[in-house]
């Protein structure tokens, strides 16, 4: 019997969390663990952006070497 219900938790200890996987996993209930993003790295997110922008900006007024999609995808 499916069901439209979801329930989303907030443990905040690793054996809340431990404890949780196990139960969800005893009654073979589908399950997903996503990280919340803490205030730190919001921070850090608008950092990498500002920094991004400032890059374009240098690439526009040619101060600043652009790299190739290629070359970009083949650093990651």
């Amino acid at each position: 019997m499916k069901t439209e219900h979801t329930f989303i938790a907030h443990p905040t200890t690793t054996d809340q969390i431990n404890a949780l996987k196990a139960v969800v996993k005893a009654f073979n209930v589908k399950f997903e663990v996503k990280k919340q993003l803490i205030k730190d790295d919001k921070s850090t997110i608008l950092n990498n952006i500002k920094k991004g922008l400032k890059e374009v900006s240098l690439m526009q007024k040619g101060e600043l070497k652009a790299t190739s999609l290629n070359d970009f995808l083949s650093e990651l």
